[in-house]
Formats: C-alpha cells, structure tokens, sequence
C-alpha cells in the first residue's frame, strides 16, 4: 500500500477545513498514513507562516494542495507537494466571481474553532496579491519534487500555463474543481503511488502494452483496456507502446492524446515510440503481434490464452508482482 507508515500533509481550499470530504476519504483509503489536516487562516498573510511552522515540525513525507491549497503548497520548498488545481490568481478569482466575493460567505465544512463563516474585503483581496506575489520565488531549486493536476473541464481555476512556466510535471485529468471520489480514486491516488514508488527506490517488472491491443477495436475494448491498465498499474512499471518513426511529430502528438484522454495520469511519461520492441528492455510484452526478439515474455493478446483483458488480468494475478 502507499505510503504505508509515511506522512502526508492536506492543505485545503478556500472557504473550506481540515474536515473535508477529501481528507476523509483519504484517510480512508490511505489507513495506514498519517493525513495531518490543519485548518488554514482566514487571513492571507497568516496561512503559510502557519503551514511552514507545521512542515517544521512534522516533516510530511508529501503535501497536497487543491485550489487556495495549492497555491500555498507551491510555496512550501523542500518537499515532495502534489498541486491540484492551483489557484495562483486567487485574488481576481474572488474578485470577479460573484459566489466567492465581498461580504460574509459560510464555510464548507466544520472548523476546529466552530467558525461558520467569514468575511472578505478589499483588504483580504489585497493581502491574497501580496501573498501570490510570492508564488515560484525558489521553483528551480526543487523542480523535480512538483506536480500538477488539473481538470480539464475546471470552470473555475486556469493555471496550466502559469505552472508549465515553472514546472515540467503538468498533467490534465478528466474532471473539474473539485477532487470527485472518482478524481481521488483514479487521479490523486496513482499521484501519490508514484512519488512514493520514487522515494522508496522502488523497481517494479516492466511491461508494455502495445497501443493496438487497447485501441484497435469497439470502444468497450478501450474501456476493458484502461480498466486491466490502472489494476496492473499497482504493481507493474507499465509503459504504452507504439510504432512510429522518431521524427514523426503527428504520430507522436496523435498517441499522446490519446493516452491522456483515456489513461491520464498513468501514462504520464510511459509512452514509447519504438519500430522494434525487441530493441527495448522488458519483462512482459502484450501484443497482438509476434515480437520472437522480445527479451522477456510475450502474452499474444487476442490469441488464447490472452484472448481477453480478463485472461491478461488473471495470468499477472497468478505472478504475484513478478
């Protein structure tokens, strides 16, 4: 399980608590993490003294931000931080949204202080300015320790870019603002797998899935595919491969497309271009076509006993992570 005995630090959104829903889902699903979910101050310029004074003291092992969140986590160097959604333009967020702006609004969710709302003023609009101004003073010395999450169809929050600017790790999901079961399930949870698969030094047997077992016909196979995808993902290196000659800028963007569209985060950095797999180091290959050269095994889907997603699914079950 991830992050088994480990840390890790929630920093919610705006108008939001420690007592989200998110956190006890995490909590749930993570049963032997330690989730550590302070409520943040109302006051701008009070919230990252107070989250940098907890970093201090309980050195999370991971921080995730979502929305006001993650704006604030991008500040908190020195640690691995998953950003979700970042809302780094806050203050006009608040200012030209009209169910977020001037005036008293109620929290989310229950406070530790037993506040039930809150007041915004120009001033608070000022000091989240001041705050944001802030935002990527020390991004290059930790680069490599930030992702981004956002959701495609986020009405609220869009800050791609802003982040790209700073950051290589930016990856799209399909959802909105808020993190959905479905999102914390499917997005946040692999996330999280994989920086714990990077901390522990972790070396998991390699497989590839030719994009043509996944893709070639009915859409119900495309879905039987991402489903055998994310189960196998748990405990497989797993890399997407297709054919295509290096140049081929099209065919590249073409395959990253759809990876993205339909495995997200999984694939993220796991798809390979390659004329001749038995070039390439692996464990497994799945394949519709004979790879004699291949190093390792190679499972002929569609053939039997790999006639299905489900044969696939059923011999790895019987390796055991092997």
């Amino acid at each position: 399980m991830a992050f088994e005995g480990k840390k890790i630090m929630y920093v919610h959104g705006f108008a939001s608590s420690g007592q989200s829903g998110t956190v006890r889902h995490l909590r749930e699903v993570l049963p032997q993490t330690t989730i550590i979910a302070p409520d943040v101050p109302v006051e701008p310029l009070e919230m990252l003294p107070l989250l940098q004074d907890i970093c201090q003291k309980e050195q999370p092992n991971l921080i995730i931000g979502t929305s006001m969140g993650g704006m604030l986590t991008e500040m908190l160097y020195g640690f691995d931080r998953i950003l979700v959604n970042p809302a780094f333009e806050i203050a006009e967020t608040i200012r030209t949204n009209p169910d977020m702006g001037l005036g008293r609004h109620p929290f989310f969710n229950k406070r530790q202080d037993g506040a039930t709302d809150f007041l915004v003023t120009k001033k608070t609009i000022q000091d989240f300015r001041t705050l944001t101004s802030q935002n990527f003073a020390h991004a290059d010395e930790d680069c490599e320790r930030v992702v981004g999450l956002f959701g495609r169809n986020d009405p609220l929050v869009h800050t791609f870019d802003i982040f790209r600017q700073h950051y290589r790790h930016a990856i799209r999901f399909n959802g909105e603002h808020r993190i959905t079961d479905s999102v914390l399930l499917h997005t946040l949870l692999p996330a999280i797998q994989r920086i714990d698969d990077k901390q522990e030094h972790r070396q998991r047997p390699i497989v590839y899935i030719d994009i043509d077992c996944m893709r070639r016909d009915e859409k119900s196979e495309v879905s039987e595919a991402s489903f055998a995808f994310e189960k196998l993902f748990d405990r497989y290196q797993l890399y997407v491969l297709a054919p295509a000659e290096w140049n081929d800028a099209e065919k590249w963007n073409s395959v990253q497309h759809w990876a993205d569209s339909f495995l997200g985060i999984l694939a993220y950095n796991r798809v390979i271009l390659c004329q001749e797999p038995a070039l390439i180091y692996g464990d497994y290959l799945v394949s519709r076509n004979p790879c004699p050269d291949f190093m390792g095994t190679v499972l002929r889907f569609g053939d039997n006993p790999f006639r299905t997603w489900e044969d696939v699914l059923d011999f790895f079950s019987h390796l055991g992570g092997q």
